[in-house]
């Protein structure tokens, strides 16, 4: 270790001695406000959430073995489907144990893990769901060009880069929140390791560059894909307002609407979340907030598709336990 390492290590040391306590666990308290309610909330998060695996894995299960549903749109189906199960696997079972045990303890190491797929998570399904609009734009106003442009080599690239890009960029902010310094306070108020609240705990850290790049990795991977999604939703519009019979525009923007309320659910979500959030709202209301994101989004995307869809409805009564 050269100079320069001992004495941040030096610092270090110094600066935690002086707080008493070097925190290597955190301390989730859940929802220990709402003690008469925890039956509740554990049974009614625990269906949820079984609700959320069949449902999604169902989607896979369809997507991988019908061939009528092996087209662009469902194949980036299949992948948000995953990114659904990562998001709440990462979180739900956990959380479930924390209400059960009214809180946990955990390592610091096991909070960053948990935030780490929690990033991957947001940032796949956000760049996953402008790969779709893209899909869209290229069925309804390219139509011609559809099959040539996005074939199975396209399609297996933008799904592989939504995943890469947060794999690839996230890392870098991790390498600087490895070396914040946690003394004192180990206690988090939510059931997850949110960014906001693990990094109130470093008290003794400076904090702003991570907050700059964690800001600019959501705009690489959450504005700007909401951005083109936004765009290819103008072009579409303008597209279908150009069809001449009500009958074709109808059918045209039937193949988006599913889509369209996706997006709404996912982007709305974060506003709601990270936006509503930092305007100073109680830690209730914002857990509360939280939770709706981490269990109905994934909930409703399955349904949202299973439903409006036919050609997937269809592949769903072809199942062997569902036949007559």
């Amino acid at each position: 270790m050269d100079g320069t390492g001992l004495e941040h290590l030096r610092t270090s040391i110094t600066m935690c001695e002086q707080n008493e306590t070097t925190v290597t666990q955190i301390f989730l308290l859940g929802f220990q406000n709402f003690y008469n309610l925890k039956a509740l909330i554990f049974t009614l998060v625990l269906v949820v959430y079984i609700a959320i695996v069949i449902g999604n894995l169902l989607i896979v299960l369809l997507v991988s073995t019908n061939r009528s549903l092996q087209v662009p749109m469902f194949y980036f189906l299949k992948h948000l489907a995953l990114v659904d199960l990562l998001f709440t696997t990462n979180i739900v079972p956990n959380m479930l144990y924390i209400i059960l045990m009214d809180g946990r303890n955990i390592t610091t190491t096991e909070c960053f893990v948990q935030y780490y797929f929690h990033c991957i998570s947001i940032y796949t399904q956000s760049v996953i769901l402008s790969v779709m609009s893209l899909d869209r734009y290229m069925a309804i106003c390219q139509p011609l060009h559809y099959s040539s442009i996005m074939n199975p080599k396209v399609c297996f690239h933008l799904a592989f880069w939504s995943w890469a890009a947060g794999f690839f960029l996230i890392p870098s902010e991790f390498l600087l929140i490895f070396q914040l310094q946690f003394c004192g306070s180990n206690v988090i108020d939510h059931f997850f390791c949110d960014f906001a609240h693990f990094l109130s705990l470093s008290t003794l850290s400076n904090t702003e560059i991570i907050r700059w790049q964690d800001f600019m990795i959501s705009v690489l991977l959450i504005f700007l894909p909401f951005l083109f999604v936004i765009v290819s939703y103008i072009c579409i519009f303008i597209t279908i307002l150009k069809i001449s019979t009500a009958a074709e525009k109808k059918k045209a923007f039937s193949t988006c609407s599913t889509h369209l309320a996706t997006v709404s659910t996912h982007y709305g979500a974060l506003v709601t979340i990270y936006i509503i959030t930092a305007r100073g709202n109680s830690l209730h209301e914002n857990k509360f907030r939280s939770l709706l994101y981490t269990i109905i989004t994934p909930f409703i995307n399955p349904m949202l598709y299973s439903m409006r869809n036919q050609e997937f409805r269809r592949a769903l009564k072809k199942l062997p336990y569902l036949k007559r």
